[in-house]
Protein backbone atom coordinates (compact mmCIF):
# COMPACT_ATOMS: atom_id res chain seq x y z
CA UNK A 1 0.00 0.00 0.00
CA UNK A 2 1.50 3.35 -0.94
CA UNK A 3 1.26 6.40 1.28
CA UNK A 4 -1.16 8.14 -1.08
CA UNK A 5 -3.80 5.48 -0.37
CA UNK A 6 -3.71 6.03 3.40
CA UNK A 7 -6.30 8.57 4.48
CA UNK A 8 -4.92 11.42 6.56
CA UNK A 9 -6.42 11.64 10.05
CA UNK A 10 -9.23 14.15 10.30
CA UNK A 11 -9.01 16.62 13.16
CA UNK A 12 -12.36 16.93 14.90
CA UNK A 13 -11.44 19.32 17.72
CA UNK A 14 -8.39 21.47 18.19
CA UNK A 15 -7.51 23.58 21.24
CA UNK A 16 -5.03 26.36 20.51
CA UNK A 17 -3.24 28.19 23.32
CA UNK A 18 -5.96 27.58 25.91
CA UNK A 19 -5.44 29.40 29.21
CA UNK A 20 -7.92 29.87 32.04
CA UNK A 21 -7.71 32.23 34.99
CA UNK A 22 -10.31 32.40 37.73
CA UNK A 23 -10.62 35.64 39.68
CA UNK A 24 -11.21 35.08 43.38
CA UNK A 25 -11.40 37.25 46.48
CA UNK A 26 -7.76 36.35 47.09
CA UNK A 27 -6.61 37.27 43.61
CA UNK A 28 -6.32 35.54 40.22
CA UNK A 29 -5.81 31.76 40.05
CA UNK A 30 -4.24 30.42 36.86
CA UNK A 31 -5.65 26.94 36.17
CA UNK A 32 -4.64 26.25 32.55
CA UNK A 33 -1.53 27.53 30.79
CA UNK A 34 -1.51 27.79 26.97
CA UNK A 35 -2.58 24.23 26.23
CA UNK A 36 -2.54 22.88 22.69
CA UNK A 37 -4.48 19.73 21.86
CA UNK A 38 -5.69 18.00 18.69
CA UNK A 39 -8.36 15.29 18.77
CA UNK A 40 -8.84 13.10 15.72
CA UNK A 41 -12.18 11.81 14.47
CA UNK A 42 -12.95 8.46 16.15
CA UNK A 43 -10.16 8.82 18.73
CA UNK A 44 -10.60 7.97 22.42
CA UNK A 45 -8.61 10.17 24.80
CA UNK A 46 -8.26 9.82 28.57
CA UNK A 47 -7.33 12.92 30.56
CA UNK A 48 -5.68 12.04 33.88
CA UNK A 49 -3.96 13.94 36.66
CA UNK A 50 -4.16 14.84 40.33
CA UNK A 51 -7.13 16.67 41.79
CA UNK A 52 -6.83 20.37 41.04
CA UNK A 53 -4.57 19.87 38.04
CA UNK A 54 -7.07 21.41 35.63
CA UNK A 55 -8.67 18.30 34.10
CA UNK A 56 -12.29 19.28 34.63
CA UNK A 57 -11.65 22.89 33.65
CA UNK A 58 -10.18 21.70 30.36
CA UNK A 59 -13.15 19.38 29.81
CA UNK A 60 -15.59 22.23 30.42
CA UNK A 61 -13.80 24.39 27.87
CA UNK A 62 -13.62 21.61 25.26
CA UNK A 63 -17.33 21.07 25.83
CA UNK A 64 -18.07 24.84 25.58
CA UNK A 65 -19.52 24.81 29.11
CA UNK A 66 -16.96 27.48 30.00
CA UNK A 67 -14.88 29.94 27.99
CA UNK A 68 -11.08 30.17 28.05
CA UNK A 69 -9.43 33.35 29.20
CA UNK A 70 -7.24 33.17 26.10
CA UNK A 71 -7.04 30.76 23.18
CA UNK A 72 -9.45 29.15 20.74
CA UNK A 73 -11.33 25.87 20.28
CA UNK A 74 -11.83 24.83 16.66
CA UNK A 75 -14.43 22.18 15.85
CA UNK A 76 -13.87 20.97 12.29
CA UNK A 77 -12.09 24.27 11.74
CA UNK A 78 -14.87 26.46 13.15
CA UNK A 79 -13.98 28.79 16.04
CA UNK A 80 -16.58 27.83 18.65
CA UNK A 81 -16.16 30.81 20.93
CA UNK A 82 -16.69 33.19 18.02
CA UNK A 83 -20.29 31.94 17.84
CA UNK A 84 -23.15 33.82 19.43
CA UNK A 85 -24.82 32.39 22.53
CA UNK A 86 -27.78 30.87 20.67
CA UNK A 87 -25.53 29.35 18.00
CA UNK A 88 -23.25 27.88 20.65
CA UNK A 89 -26.19 26.39 22.55
CA UNK A 90 -27.44 24.79 19.33
CA UNK A 91 -23.99 23.40 18.52
CA UNK A 92 -23.62 21.95 22.02
CA UNK A 93 -27.02 20.28 21.88
CA UNK A 94 -26.52 18.78 18.40
CA UNK A 95 -22.82 17.90 18.29
CA UNK A 96 -21.74 17.08 21.87
CA UNK A 97 -22.87 14.46 24.36
CA UNK A 98 -22.07 14.78 28.07
CA UNK A 99 -21.79 12.18 30.83
CA UNK A 100 -20.96 13.30 34.35
CA UNK A 101 -19.93 11.50 37.55
CA UNK A 102 -23.36 12.19 38.99
CA UNK A 103 -25.80 11.27 36.26
CA UNK A 104 -27.93 14.45 36.57
CA UNK A 105 -31.11 12.71 35.53
CA UNK A 106 -34.41 14.49 36.13
CA UNK A 107 -36.00 12.58 39.03
CA UNK A 108 -39.63 13.23 38.05
CA UNK A 109 -39.25 11.66 34.60
CA UNK A 110 -38.86 8.03 33.53
CA UNK A 111 -35.69 6.65 31.98
CA UNK A 112 -37.32 6.89 28.56
CA UNK A 113 -38.36 10.50 29.10
CA UNK A 114 -34.88 11.44 30.37
CA UNK A 115 -33.24 10.01 27.26
CA UNK A 116 -35.77 11.75 25.00
CA UNK A 117 -35.16 15.17 26.56
CA UNK A 118 -32.32 16.47 24.31
CA UNK A 119 -34.28 15.43 21.21
CA UNK A 120 -37.38 17.26 22.45
CA UNK A 121 -35.28 20.35 23.21
CA UNK A 122 -34.03 20.11 19.61
CA UNK A 123 -37.72 20.11 18.57
CA UNK A 124 -37.72 16.68 17.05
CA UNK A 125 -41.17 15.07 16.71
CA UNK A 126 -42.10 13.19 19.85
CA UNK A 127 -42.51 9.94 17.92
CA UNK A 128 -38.97 10.28 16.54
CA UNK A 129 -37.55 11.10 19.98
CA UNK A 130 -39.39 8.16 21.56
CA UNK A 131 -38.18 5.68 18.94
CA UNK A 132 -34.56 6.80 19.25
CA UNK A 133 -34.63 6.74 23.08
CA UNK A 134 -36.21 3.28 23.01
CA UNK A 135 -33.47 2.05 20.63
CA UNK A 136 -30.67 3.37 22.85
CA UNK A 137 -32.12 2.04 26.09
CA UNK A 138 -32.39 -1.36 24.45
CA UNK A 139 -28.76 -1.07 23.36
CA UNK A 140 -27.50 -0.22 26.86
CA UNK A 141 -29.44 -3.14 28.33
CA UNK A 142 -32.33 -1.26 29.91
CA UNK A 143 -35.19 -2.18 27.63
CA UNK A 144 -37.00 -3.61 30.64
CA UNK A 145 -36.48 -0.48 32.78
CA UNK A 146 -37.70 2.28 30.45
CA UNK A 147 -40.68 3.28 32.57
CA UNK A 148 -38.74 3.39 35.83
CA UNK A 149 -37.76 6.73 37.36
CA UNK A 150 -34.15 7.37 38.44
CA UNK A 151 -34.93 6.67 42.10
CA UNK A 152 -36.00 3.16 41.13
CA UNK A 153 -32.72 2.41 39.31
CA UNK A 154 -29.32 1.33 40.59
CA UNK A 155 -26.32 3.62 40.22
CA UNK A 156 -25.06 1.68 37.23
CA UNK A 157 -28.48 1.74 35.60
CA UNK A 158 -28.73 5.48 36.12
CA UNK A 159 -25.35 5.97 34.45
CA UNK A 160 -26.47 3.81 31.51
CA UNK A 161 -29.50 6.07 31.13
CA UNK A 162 -27.18 9.09 31.20
CA UNK A 163 -25.01 7.56 28.47
CA UNK A 164 -28.07 6.83 26.33
CA UNK A 165 -29.26 10.41 26.84
CA UNK A 166 -25.84 11.71 25.75
CA UNK A 167 -26.11 9.75 22.49
CA UNK A 168 -29.73 10.44 21.55
CA UNK A 169 -28.86 13.16 19.00
CA UNK A 170 -25.96 11.17 17.53
CA UNK A 171 -23.24 13.58 18.71
CA UNK A 172 -19.84 13.71 17.05
CA UNK A 173 -18.05 13.93 20.40
CA UNK A 174 -18.79 12.34 23.77
CA UNK A 175 -17.29 14.11 26.78
CA UNK A 176 -17.32 12.25 30.09
CA UNK A 177 -16.15 13.49 33.50
CA UNK A 178 -15.39 10.60 35.86
CA UNK A 179 -18.23 8.46 34.46
CA UNK A 180 -17.48 5.64 36.92
CA UNK A 181 -16.28 7.74 39.84
CA UNK A 182 -19.43 7.10 41.87
CA UNK A 183 -19.73 3.37 41.09
CA UNK A 184 -18.34 0.18 42.60
CA UNK A 185 -15.65 -1.73 40.72
CA UNK A 186 -17.96 -4.37 39.21
CA UNK A 187 -20.41 -1.74 37.92
CA UNK A 188 -17.51 0.36 36.66
CA UNK A 189 -16.34 -2.59 34.58
CA UNK A 190 -19.79 -2.81 33.02
CA UNK A 191 -19.68 0.88 32.08
CA UNK A 192 -16.18 0.48 30.59
CA UNK A 193 -17.43 -2.40 28.47
CA UNK A 194 -20.47 -0.43 27.37
CA UNK A 195 -18.32 2.52 26.26
CA UNK A 196 -16.05 0.12 24.36
CA UNK A 197 -19.08 -1.34 22.57
CA UNK A 198 -20.52 2.08 21.74
CA UNK A 199 -17.18 3.19 20.31
CA UNK A 200 -17.05 0.06 18.16
CA UNK A 201 -20.64 0.58 16.96
CA UNK A 202 -20.45 4.30 16.23
CA UNK A 203 -16.72 5.11 15.94
CA UNK A 204 -17.59 7.74 18.51
CA UNK A 205 -14.91 10.26 19.42
CA UNK A 206 -14.51 10.31 23.22
CA UNK A 207 -12.72 12.52 25.74
CA UNK A 208 -12.88 11.03 29.23
CA UNK A 209 -11.59 12.59 32.45
CA UNK A 210 -10.76 9.79 34.85
CA UNK A 211 -8.78 8.87 37.95
CA UNK A 212 -9.04 5.19 37.00
CA UNK A 213 -5.72 3.97 35.56
CA UNK A 214 -7.26 0.77 34.17
CA UNK A 215 -9.94 2.70 32.30
CA UNK A 216 -7.32 5.13 30.93
CA UNK A 217 -5.32 2.26 29.42
CA UNK A 218 -8.36 1.26 27.33
CA UNK A 219 -8.20 4.59 25.49
CA UNK A 220 -6.19 5.33 22.34
CA UNK A 221 -4.24 8.10 24.01
CA UNK A 222 -3.63 9.28 27.58
CA UNK A 223 -3.00 12.95 28.41
CA UNK A 224 -1.58 13.69 31.85
CA UNK A 225 -2.30 17.18 33.16
CA UNK A 226 -0.09 18.67 35.86
CA UNK A 227 -0.27 22.26 37.12
CA UNK A 228 -2.45 23.29 34.21
CA UNK A 229 -0.14 21.94 31.51
CA UNK A 230 -0.08 18.75 29.44
CA UNK A 231 2.85 16.95 31.02
CA UNK A 232 2.79 13.72 28.98
CA UNK A 233 0.90 12.36 26.01
CA UNK A 234 1.09 8.62 25.38
CA UNK A 235 -0.54 5.96 23.24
Amino acid sequence: MNSASVAAPQILLQACGISKTFHTAHGPVDVLHELDLRIEQGERIAIVGASGSGKTTLMHILGTLDRPTTGRCLFQGRDLFALGAAQLDGFRNRSLGFVFQFHQLLPEFTALENVMMPALIARQPRTTATARADELLQQVGLGHRMQHKPGQLSGGEQQRVAIARALVLRPQLLIADEPTGNLDSATSQEIYQLLDELHADYRLTMVVVTHNAEFATRMDRVLRIADGRIETCSK
